[in-house]
């Protein structure tokens, strides 16, 4: 199954369960996948429960190391500070993201820490994938609580 595909399932769950809808995956370099999560920040009270956080210790845990150096995080949006700064800790090689996050963003928004000289990791990044699918899911949700 397409990863990003998944990790839009993985929003999907979250929101359902009342969750800001964001879904995270890692691959392998075969395109395994080790890990997937959706955000449990309501559900565990835990400000830290972000998808991505999520995914990565899932995937570590998956193969007991604590970093992912030949791993993809695909996530539907595009991770806050918080979430951009695991990644690094955790060697992901490449991040592939859907919506695009103006507002909370750290990756291409905010305070773009992979941009920045004393940045600790810089994976590969791509973002915009499948973002009008990814920004609707948002979008509905934020629309239904006002």
């Amino acid at each position: 199954m397409d990863p990003m595909l998944l990790a839009l399932e993985e929003a999907r769950a979250a929101a359902a369960r009342g969750e800001v809808p964001v879904g995270a995956v890692i691959t392998d370099r075969e395109g395994r996948v080790l890990g997937a999560a959706g955000n449990r920040v309501e559900e565990l009270a835990d400000p830290t429960a972000h998808a991505e956080v999520l995914a990565i210790r899932v995937a570590c845990a998956c193969l007991g190391t604590p970093r992912l150096p030949d791993c993809t995080l695909w996530v539907t949006l595009e991770p806050c500070p918080m979430c951009a700064s695991a990644i690094g800790h955790a060697r992901l090689a490449r991040v592939i993201f859907g919506a695009y996050d103006p507002k909370g963003g750290g990756v291409e928004h905010g305070p773009r820490l992979y941009h920045r000289p004393d940045c600790l990791h810089r994976p590969e990044v791509v973002g915009g994938m499948r973002e009008a699918e990814t920004a609707s899911l948002l979008r509905t949700f934020f629309k239904a609580l006002r």
